[in-house]
C-alpha cells in the first residue's frame, strides 16, 4: 500500500510541477471567464464520469464560493451534466454524443463560455459541445491531459496537465478548477476583497 501511495504522490508532483509551465494560458482563460461574468454572461461546464465532478465543483464554487473570507454574490454558472431528466431525454431523441451540445445550443449565448474536461480530449459529447459553443460566439477553453484530441482543435484555451495517468489528470485539474475561480475572482472584484 506504502509503495502504491507514494508512487502515486510522485505521479501527481510530477503532474502539478508541470501546470506551472501554462501560467499565461490559465491566467488567458481566467480572464475569458471573468469577462463573461463581468458582461452578464455564464459559464457553462460538462465531462463525464470523473470530469463531470470536477465540471459540477467549478459550477457549485461560482454559484456558492470558494473561500469563506471572500464573501460574494453567486456567479452565472451551470454544469450541463447534473439536469438527469434533459441528459436523459437528449440522450434518448439525439444520442449521447450530442446531451451537451443540445444544451449549449439552448442555453449558451455570444460572450458566454463553455469549460469541458477531458482526460483523453476526445470524449465526443465534450467535443461537439465545445464546437456548439464556437458556433455560438462563446469562448471555449478545455482542460485536458498529455494527448493530443479534437478538442484541442475548438477550444480558444487549452490547459493540459502533462500527465497520461486519469487519476493525475482529474487530480490536478481540481487544482486548476480551484485556480480559474480564485482568480476570476480576482479579475472581478480585486485581489484584495474579503468580507474580514
Amino acid at each position: 500500500m506504502e509503495s502504491l501511495f507514494t508512487a502515486h504522490v510522485a505521479t501527481l508532483s510530477e503532474a502539478l510541477a508541470g501546470l506551472g509551465e501554462q501560467s499565461a494560458e490559465m491566467e488567458a482563460a481566467a480572464a475569458a471567464i471573468a469577462d463573461s461574468l463581468h458582461g452578464g454572461g455564464k459559464v457553462l461546464a460538462a465531462g463525464n464520469g470523473g470530469s463531470a465532478a470536477e465540471a459540477q465543483h467549478f459550477t457549485a464554487e461560482l454559484l456558492g464560493r470558494l473561500r469563506p473570507d471572500r464573501d460574494r454574490a453567486p456567479l452565472a454558472a451551470v454544469a450541463l451534466h447534473a439536469d438527469t431528466s434533459t441528459l436523459t431525454a437528449a440522450g434518448n431523441d439525439y444520442g449521447y454524443d450530442e446531451v451537451f451540445a443540445r444544451q449549449v445550443r439552448g442555453l449558451g449565448r455570444a460572450g458566454d463560455v463553455f469549460l469541458g474536461l477531458s482526460t483523453s480530449a476526445t470524449s465526443a459529447n465534450v467535443v461537439r459541445a465545445a464546437r456548439a459553443a464556437r458556433e455560438l460566439g462563446m469562448v471555449t477553453i478545455a482542460l485536458v491531459g498529455a494527448r493530443q484530441g479534437p478538442l484541442h482543435d475548438v477550444s480558444d484555451h487549452v490547459l493540459a496537465v502533462p500527465s497520461t495517468q486519469i487519476g493525475a489528470i482529474q487530480e490536478a485539474h481540481l487544482v486548476l478548477v480551484h485556480v480559474l475561480v480564485e482568480r476570476a475572482e480576482d479579475l472581478l472584484f480585486g485581489p484584495d476583497w474579503s468580507t474580514d
